[in-house]
């Protein structure tokens, strides 16, 4: 959200607030397993509030494929127009082939990107190594690239 310009409408603390609303909003007090279990489930409302919000605009009424919401692509190293952004449909739907490929890559993917939490964070909220965060995220990268530039998928 910080690359987004400043008139934009859907601001962090909204999207934050609307993604809390989903969490709890059934009236159910469920709670979360653990720490993982609450960041996935955390960066998966972030993730539906955006791609809809995406989808929303993308509509004829608002303007079809004229408009794009658009996140900051420097974590991700995606190729990015020339405004220095990426599409969050493409993101999304490169997200979903990646998350049937390898899951546990794509909830890097959704912790690092949508959750925005650090690589320690990441590592901690799912149990295992900084390094093994850091060599996943790498691997993540490459193939949301390949699958977004269009080139051949592994």
């Amino acid at each position: 959200m910080a690359a987004e310009p400043s008139g934009h409408t859907l601001q962090p603390t909204a999207l934050v607030h609307e993604a809390y609303l989903r969490l709890v909003g059934g009236g159910d007090d469920a709670g979360f397993e653990n720490r993982a279990h609450f960041f996935g489930s955390a960066a998966r409302a972030m993730r539906r509030i955006l791609v809809e919000r995406a989808r929303r605009a993308g509509r004829e009424k608002r303007g079809g494929g004229r408009e794009r919401v658009d996140a900051d692509s420097g974590d991700l190293g995606l190729a990015a127009a020339p405004d220095g952004a990426v599409d969050l449909l493409a993101l999304d739907d490169a997200l979903s082939k990646l998350e049937a490929f390898d899951a546990d890559l794509a909830r890097i993917v959704s912790l690092r990107y949508f959750a925005g939490l650090s690589v320690d964070e990441t590592a901690a909220a799912l149990g295992v190594s900084p390094r093994t965060v850091k060599r996943d995220w790498s691997v993540a990268r490459a193939w949301l690239f390949r699958a977004m530039t269009g080139e051949e998928g592994p």
